[in-house]
């Protein structure tokens, strides 16, 4: 794949896309990860005046924030800090337990995630700008992502490309290499992988999905996920009158 004629195609994209909405330019979260630091330089190319970055951490790891203040800082990104930690502990203050205490850990995780939809929005609305989500295709056939948390974009300019794609194209980028090398997660809390969630790796689900071709037990793996994770993928149901 010509990683330079993909990387100007996908930025002209994000413009043309933010045009059509009659918005001013793009917001979008950094979280230090392989996917966000990608989105943001390709942000940064549609719109180098008129993009900012919002670093959110929620109770995180500083290595996350390490990593994407370094992104920030080799391509020039302008960012917002928000630090979310108190927020997320009020609202577990206010919020009564209910359902099995083993879910606990989940729950908190996606009440995280959907906290900096939140924030992205707010300057989204304050800026006229629309807000640029990071999900790649292999996150998208799976499920592997939060409804109405970092599901919750206006545009997904790495949805067509599976992980290793993205990983090619960040490396065409010039994304820091400790980005690229680390193991991907969401950080969701300490020591969770992407890989260890779902139950096998990316490499062979991107095989999966680009050609097809799995053993029955993995093929059983991912189509069960892909089945799973399709309420995300689509509109709420209207019910017929």
């Amino acid at each position: 794949m010509d990683w330079a004629q993909l990387a100007s195609k996908l930025a002209l994209w994000i413009r043309e896309q933010v045009a059509t909405a009659g918005c001013k330019g793009v917001v979008f979260g950094m979280s230090g990860g392989l996917d966000s630091s990608v989105a943001a330089v390709l942000c940064q190319r549609a719109f180098p005046k008129d993009c900012v970055g919002v670093l959110m951490p929620c109770c995180s790891s500083p290595e996350d924030g390490e990593h994407a203040q370094l992104v920030a800082s080799k391509f020039s990104l302008p960012t917002k800090v928000v630090v979310l930690d108190s927020v997320l502990d009020a609202l577990l203050g206010v919020l009564p337990s209910v359902g099995e205490p083993r879910l606990s850990q989940r729950v908190k995780a996606n009440l995280k995630v959907r906290l900096r939809m939140l924030t992205l929005y707010y300057f989204a609305n304050q800026l006229e700008y629309i807000v640029v989500g990071s999900s790649n295709r292999s996150e998208l056939a799976t499920g592997y992502f939060t409804k109405y948390g970092d599901g919750g974009a206006d545009i997904l300019p790495l949805g067509n490309l599976v992980k290793g794609q993205v990983k090619e194209l960040a490396q065409f980028l010039g994304i820091p290499q400790p980005i690229i090398n680390k193991p991907p997660s969401a950080g969701l809390w300490p020591g969770q992988t992407d890989e260890g969630e779902l139950g096998f790796s990316y490499e062979d689900l991107d095989r999966y999905l680009v050609t097809g071709q799995a053993s029955s037990e993995l093929r059983a793996k991912i189509e069960a996920r892909i089945a799973a994770g399709a309420h995300k993928r689509r509109l709420p149901p209207v019910a017929s009158l």
